[in-house]
């Protein structure tokens, strides 16, 4: 395994990779064979999503840094361009591997959407042992794992778990990688999910190289040799009576060394080369201002820098609608809002909602909506009372959105190794929403037990609720080692309506 700190995806795969490994001892059934084809799509779409997250960072990368600073940004680009042609040669064996696989492997049977030779036990170790296709895929993982790192900082190395190393001690009497992942007793589709494992792990490790490399960009301060004069308000938009500030300072300047700012001919104080500029805010109406910095040149000279024109406008008061916890509705669940309007007591603000309901006052209001309205738009109208005459203060406009699925636990874990004892003595399986704002209560309704015992057929049970039935009490008794506990088609219950299927787990007795 890699060192570092490894992500949450990572430590999924390496249990996923452990259970393949312990899978080979057993007897290849056509509940084990669905088992790699189901870990193998799992995989697969884990490179989906690490691909298209790699993808995000590229473009941003380059309509933001590339494009406003070529030329700090530009090797960083190369960098990371050269990683990803490294990922990409590396994936195009990895492919063509599993391209040979298929072939044959007789191409893909419709009915399980798998290989149709997936229980043969010859083809994969004559490809890979055999013609040495698994030596040869072995030095070019590690060989591409240390060109990725070459690319990072001396002494920095990646977390992704993208490495083929012989193990420490035999394996079932195998000492080498390729022989432990593809060797005598390999089925067609196990050996077709490793490889699908290591294009994860390629993901992953390129996605960190990438981050890493465009981390630069904020290591290091650029030196600039063009002077522009900057004025940045707060706010161009401001309430009457309210204070109207903005920053005027010199881009590229020497913090210790403060140049003069004046505005409109009036001088500024300045700090670390930033002065700040308040305007009046007495009346309504619009407001316009310049300002100067005066910056001294190398050879003793003045130069002014004149700013454009400034316009900021004073208005009468509004309303402001702000979520408590977040700029969106959660449906099915009580969402806190404060409302308030600057200048106008709490007490006079009324509100009210075009669908849903809305209760409360004096500045805090709890908003509920049905899941009915998830992906619809919901309007909250402020008014207060002035004088006693009711004054629109306006619309806002929030969209209502699902509540997250939540993560279904057992023994507070999502998988992994697990003591025989430690998996007898639990009783339920469980969901929440991690890392949420809200405090969700979380109902599982129903899920399957799959037991796969070494040598043994696997025992389906199916459970209601969220409680294991005396049936599944009775089999996670006394589980021999290196017995899997499948855990799946988890479902729950959503305060807004909602039933989903949540994550699949995977325990491996020791």
């Amino acid at each position: 395994m890699a060192g570092g700190k490894e992500t949450t995806r990572q430590k999924m795969i390496n249990i996923m990779y452990l259970v393949l490994l312990a899978m080979l001892a057993l007897n290849v059934s056509d509940t084990i064979l669905n088992a790699f084809k189901n870990i193998n799509d799992s995989l697969d779409a884990s490179k989906v999503n690490v691909s298209a997250s790699l993808d995000q960072l590229f473009t941003a990368f380059e309509n933001t840094e590339l494009k406003n600073k070529p030329e700090r940004a530009k090797p960083l680009w190369d960098d990371a361009n050269k990683a990803k042609d490294l990922a990409d040669d590396l994936n195009k064996d990895l492919q063509r591997l599993k391209d040979e696989f298929k072939a044959k492997g007789e191409g893909i049977n419709p009915e399980t959407g798998d290989l149709t030779l997936r229980d043969n036990l010859d083809i994969a170790q004559d490809i890979m042992i055999t013609k040495k296709e698994g030596e040869k895929l072995k030095a070019k993982i590690n060989d591409t794992r240390a060109k990725l790192i070459a690319l990072l900082p001396q002494g920095a190395t990646i977390a992704a778990t993208l490495e083929a190393k012989d193990p420490a001690k035999p394996v079932n009497g195998k000492t080498k990688w390729e022989d432990i992942n593809f060797g005598d007793g390999t089925p067609l589709t196990a050996a077709n999910t490793i490889l699908t494992k290591i294009q994860a792990d390629l993901k992953n490790a390129e996605i960190e190289v990438v981050k890493k490399i465009f981390g630069k960009m904020s290591e290091t301060q650029m030196t600039f040799d063009n002077f522009k004069a900057v004025a940045v308000p707060s706010s161009s938009y401001v309430i009457q009576g309210q204070p109207y500030k903005a920053e005027v300072f010199l881009t590229a300047s020497d913090t210790k060394s403060n140049p003069a700012i004046t505005v409109n001919g009036s001088p500024l104080t300045v700090k670390d080369g930033v002065g700040t500029y308040t305007g009046g805010t007495g009346s309504v109406g619009v407001f316009k201002w310049r300002g100067t910095i005066r910056v001294k040149q190398t050879n003793g000279d003045f130069k002014d820098y004149p700013t454009p024109e400034m316009t900021y406008q004073v208005a009468k008061p509004s309303a402001t609608v702000s979520s408590t916890n977040l700029n969106v509705i959660y449906a099915g669940i009580p969402n806190p809002f404060s409302i308030s309007a600057p200048g106008f007591p709490l007490e006079s603000v009324k509100a009210s909602i075009s669908e849903g309901s809305l209760s409360g006052g004096a500045g805090k209001f709890m908003i509920n909506v049905p899941g009915s309205l998830v992906g619809k738009d919901v309007t909250i109208s402020v008014s207060a009372a002035n004088e006693g005459k009711t004054i629109s203060l306006g619309n806002s406009v929030f969209r209502v959105k699902p509540v997250p699925n939540p993560v279904a636990k057992f023994a507070g874990k999502m998988g992994g190794i697990i003591s025989g004892n430690k998996m007898a003595s639990e009783n339920e399986v469980t969901a929440s929403i991690d890392n949420f704002e809200f405090d969700v209560k979380v109902k599982v309704t129903k899920f399957n037990i799959t037991i796969v015992k070494p040598r043994q057929e696997a025992q389906i049970i199916y459970c209601q609720g969220d409680n294991l039935n005396a049936q599944a009490k009775a089999a996670l008794a006394n589980l021999p080692f290196k017995s899997v506990v499948y855990i799946d088609n988890v479902q729950v219950q959503l305060p807004d309506g909602r039933t989903p299927t949540v994550n699949s787990m995977v325990f491996t007795v020791n």
